[in-house]
């Protein structure tokens, strides 16, 4: 069973509510993440059993769990709510895994809480599915994200546009804490409850640094410091596999620098910077593209929730944190130049990169170009200095074949530029890329076909997914399908968070 280590609850009482699971009907586990259980030392063969399902619907309470729903606020597109919280999850406990790190385990969609607002706290199968999947998939791509422990059926239907059937997720997660959780205190003038949070956060997520600072302004300081830098390297991540959230909100914003929330998720099929999927972000808002800016915005929000632990003077605050704010563009540019590098095989610096690259992202959204077969078709053009067949591979995915034609002589002569200064073989070049650049991603068009099969009892699509995304960066041709770009009247236009 489960060997609780829980630390958030002994913060005092405002920072969550106790809260009971909703007992459900007919618990069935779906799946069980093996390799996660182990982590956490946790018997993967006990929670596919009855009595697993039982702990993970929350229809038990496992022993040394202390269920909570957590408060926070938040600004959802652009917009201030004072107060949301856990309105269908509630944190079981934490568990210290065998890597020694601390880890939340949350059961998502096991009924209302304090903090419901009038939802029923369920969450539908076709939601905890696609959450399964994309963040295993997201951690096999080496993506700081929270993950899934089990997913069971709870043998209910919840009341959406149709009824559907009821589900609820295990998610685990370094910390729950977001932007939200210090707008919440901040909002409430609780200055105590932001010092306690600081510390609480900082020690947990960043204990080097929580050992090298002293007081609660340096420690807000620090927390600030080290989110921001977090954040930079998450969307630049982000970008590198043409991953859009969807709903960046500040309460979907984990200080712990992991991708949290995957409501109205998707990937980019053909490149378009402005490509949005949520179908309530009418103005596009959380667009591919925008992702850094939203990410700074939200940042932003952290360091108005801390100016007043920082210093009693408002002016004097508000310069030290722009001062660290201003860090974040060079931050996110350094990270995101990095991961574009290593997708098309140059390992050191250039001026002439960023322009290379730019030009190269102009010509894939000039012609709709599939963003991740182009990457992983690069890996094979690289492989030889004069490859005919791999440039028909890669110019047949440009509605105009001469962008590629026009581009490709440049990036050719800069790897040439590499080879001459003694870089990597052509041979190396093409199996660092391939580590780069995956040949899976949870193709949107599959997610849905994945749901669709679910609602009527099929679990193979589901289970042939984790499997293929588990081994995101190797070829398997067996599983080609799954690598093909939606045909234009399949492609995926709007998403849907599933609350």
């Amino acid at each position: 069973m489960f060997a609780f280590d829980n630390q958030y609850v002994r913060l005092p009482e405002r920072f969550w509510r106790k809260v009971a699971p909703t007992v459900v009907k007919a618990p069935r586990v779906l799946a069980v993440n093996g390799p996660l259980a182990d982590l956490l030392g946790v018997d993967a063969a006990w929670l596919a059993s009855q009595a697993g399902a039982d702990a993970l619907s929350g229809n038990v309470v496992p022993a040394g769990a202390d269920p909570i729903a957590l408060a926070y606020a938040g600004h959802q597109f652009g917009g201030f709510n004072p107060q949301l919280g856990d309105g269908r999850a509630i944190l079981l406990g934490e568990i210290v895994g065998k890597d020694g790190l601390r880890r939340d385990v949350q059961l998502k969609g096991s009924g209302r809480t304090p903090f419901s607002r009038g939802g029923d706290g369920r969450a539908a199968l076709g939601p905890v599915l696609r959450e399964y999947v994309v963040s295993e998939a997201m951690f096999a791509l080496g993506i700081p994200t929270t993950r899934s422990l089990a997913a069971v059926e709870t043998g209910e239907t919840v009341q959406r546009e149709v009824p559907l059937p009821g589900a609820v997720l295990t998610r685990v997660a370094r910390s729950h804490v977001r932007v939200g959780t210090f707008q919440f205190f901040a909002a409430r003038q609780d200055r105590e409850a932001l010092e306690a949070l600081t510390t609480h956060t900082l020690e947990l997520l960043y204990p080097d640094t929580a050992a090298s600072v002293t007081g609660a302004s340096e420690s807000a300081l620090a927390l600030l410091d080290r989110a921001i830098a977090a954040h930079a390297y998450l969307v630049a991540r982000w970008m590198g596999v043409g991953f859009v959230h969807g709903v960046m909100n500040t309460d979907n914003t984990s200080l712990s620098g992991e991708t949290i929330d995957y409501g109205p998720c998707a990937f980019l099929d053909e490149y378009d910077p402005a490509k949005r999927f949520s179908s309530i972000d009418h103005q596009g808002r959380y667009a591919f593209g925008n992702q850094p800016q939203i990410a700074l915005w939200n940042l932003a929000r952290l360091a108005e929730a801390l100016l007043e632990v920082i210093d009693p003077v408002e002016d004097v605050a508000a310069e030290k944190v722009t001062e660290r704010l201003d860090t974040f563009a060079s931050r996110f540019n350094e990270a995101y130049a990095e991961v574009m590098r290593a997708k098309l095989g140059i390992p050191t610096k250039d001026e002439t990169d960023n322009a290379l690259i730019a030009d190269l992202f102009e010509r894939l959204a000039g012609s709709e170009v599939d963003f991740t077969l182009f990457f992983r078709r690069l890996c094979d053009v690289a492989a030889s200095e004069v490859a005919p067949s791999a440039d028909l591979n890669v110019a047949e995915l440009f509605a105009h074949p001469g962008a590629w034609y026009d581009w490709a002589p440049r990036w050719r002569a800069r790897l040439a530029a590499e080879r001459a200064g003694g870089g990597p073989s052509d041979e190396q070049r093409s199996a660092a890329m391939r580590a780069a650049n995956p040949a899976f991603i949870p193709r949107n068009h599959r997610i849905e076909e994945m749901i669709a099969a679910a609602r009527k009892g099929d679990l193979a699509p589901f289970q042939r997914m984790n499997l293929v995304l588990a081994r995101p960066y190797v070829e398997q041709p067996e599983n080609a399908d799954l690598a093909r770009a939606p045909k234009r009247e399949e492609r995926v236009t709007a998403t849907f968070c599933g609350t």
